[in-house]
């Protein structure tokens, strides 16, 4: 496990402690049993940290995948291989701090090179929430350039 790796699960260790018990409180409301608070909120903490776990092996898989498939590449050293999967990751992470039609929005019109009214199609949304969509990615994405 990377450096980075293990100061990032021991930031969402400290994030979890400290939230624990305001999150089963939370939930002991809606639900009426202490026992059931605190087993939902540990699956999902768990299940979160696998799913970021797959998402990640998902992105390496795939890029290597495409080094693989495609000549156009030469093979890249380790180290290029390294900051090209964290930079993956760092993009991944940034996405999914987004809700997910601004998630979607970005994705659509930078991966896949779609139009605001194809999108707004695609979403069954209108093109000027399609916009502000759009905007409210890139606002973020400037953000956490300039931090």
């Amino acid at each position: 496990m990377s450096g980075a790796d293990t100061s990032h699960r021991d930031y969402v260790g400290a994030l979890f402690r400290s939230h624990y018990a305001w999150l089963c409180s939370r939930l002991y409301r809606q639900l009426d049993s202490r026992a059931h608070a605190e087993d939902i909120a540990a699956d999902t903490f768990a299940q979160h940290l696998m799913y970021q776990l797959w998402r990640r092996r998902d992105l390496e898989r795939a890029y290597l995948d495409v080094l693989d498939n495609d000549e156009a590449f030469s093979v890249p050293s380790p180290e290029n291989l390294a900051q090209t999967c964290e930079a993956l990751q760092a993009v991944d992470q940034w996405l999914d701090g987004l809700p997910a039609k601004v998630r979607a929005t970005f994705l659509l019109s930078r991966l896949n090179g779609l139009t605001y009214p194809a999108i707004a199609a695609e979403l069954e949304v209108s093109q000027r929430s399609v916009s502000d969509y759009m905007a409210r990615a890139l606002n973020v994405r400037l953000r956490l350039r300039l931090e």
